[in-house]
């Protein structure tokens, strides 16, 4: 065979030849691209997952180059260049598809992540332990693309003699001996080892509910170097990832996304409590966000002029109980205002008889002079 393209390769000039050659290459991968789009465009009308869908999705795009170039590096013997012109070409096509395998490894990475992601419904209420292994494959493919990035510039480093010092201490970096850090690095590799810590023992995962700072937001990204909180008001709350392993924190949501909400109300002593669990109760049952977990009325405290009562409800998820909270003390304060307006808080003051009341009470005498 290779006598024979041997024997081609001398019927044409020289420059002929090896436009040939580069051009099936370049034909090959357009012919990969075609076949790979109209494939997606069968499959873009779907909504269902696919594996070779997602496969397709991926890896098509990284393909378009890594064909070509790999036919291209593969084609190199054939074509009549002189020896240090190939020789150089040569090095700069092996370079170019390491970089091209080293983008579809990343892209095969997310393969994973999408079929994974499949097998969990992230949108479901109850949605626990997809967040969970939500929370550990974001950070374990930051992780493996970290690794795919070092290793494939420590190849091409060791492809220059005068640079493989430096590509084999990369290598030796990322090795099973570990990764040797210096002073100037602790705090990178602080901040790993806490993604890491994070990642598999999990105080936080994606989407938790957190009131951290004295805010209140859910979880929407987490990364090897800091975690950003959505703030209810849309407002986003970026803190380093070490904050959750050194400082405390409120989860709403570390085991269950099921919680109790409060409603707090101060009126008069002479209050009838009962009449207000009615009431509660009838709300309660007429509102969708009420999961019929609990419902409950008791006095909790007394103060000078009212005494507090505690009005408790349960909800579904944080968002839920926030929503039933307002309902319930809006309405719980328009019940009491329309039909028992005299029970809210009131100060009373009471005096003394006019018989009884000594003079000198009702008019001080003058500290000088005649009256």
């Amino acid at each position: 065979m290779d006598n024979q393209l041997q024997a081609w390769s001398n019927q044409f000039q020289p420059w002929a030849w090896n436009l040939g050659v580069v051009v099936c290459a370049l034909l090959l991968g357009f012919i990969v691209k075609f076949i790979i789009t109209r494939i997606l465009h069968f499959y873009k009308n779907r909504n269902d997952y696919s594996l070779f869908k997602s496969i397709l999705t991926h890896l098509g795009p990284p393909l378009n180059y890594f064909v070509p170039l790999l036919t291209l590096n593969f084609m190199l013997p054939l074509m009549q260049l002189s020896k240090t012109f190939v020789a150089s070409l040569d090095k700069l096509t092996s370079i170019l598809v390491v970089a091209a395998f080293a983008s579809l490894l990343i892209k095969a990475v997310r393969i994973l992540e999408d079929y994974v992601y499949h097998q969990y419904d992230l949108t479901a209420e109850d949605n626990l332990k997809g967040r969970k292994i939500k929370t550990q494959l974001i950070f374990i493919r930051k992780t493996i693309v970290i690794l795919i990035i070092l290793v494939s510039v420590a190849i091409i480093l060791l492809s220059f003699s005068s640079v493989r010092k430096i590509g084999a201490g990369l290598l030796t970096g990322v090795g099973i001996s570990g990764i040797i850090i210096g002073f100037a690095a602790q705090k990178s590799l602080s901040n790993f080892l806490a993604g890491l810590q994070i990642a598999f023992t999990q105080p936080i995962r994606i989407d938790d509910v957190l009131v951290v700072e004295g805010e209140w937001g859910r979880v929407e990204e987490i990364t090897l170097t800091y975690v950003v909180l959505a703030i209810w008001d849309q407002r986003r709350l970026i803190l380093p990832i070490t904050y959750f392993i050194e400082k405390p924190f409120q989860n709403w949501t570390r085991s269950t996304a099921e919680l109790l909400g409060t409603v707090f109300l101060y009126v008069d002593y002479t209050f009838p409590v009962d009449s207000l669990r009615e009431e509660l109760t009838r709300l309660l049952k007429g509102s969708k966000k009420w999961d019929k977990r609990v419902n409950a009325v008791q006095v909790t405290d007394t103060r000078t002029d009212t005494i507090e009562i505690r009005a408790l409800m349960s909800a579904r998820n944080s968002s839920d109980a926030f929503d039933l909270r307002c309902y319930v003390r809006e309405n719980l304060l328009k019940y009491i205002s329309e039909n028992m307006p005299e029970y809210l808080p009131q100060r009373r003051y009471q005096g003394l008889e006019k018989e009884d009341t000594p003079l000198e009470k009702i008019a001080p005498p003058s500290s000088g002079g005649k009256p």
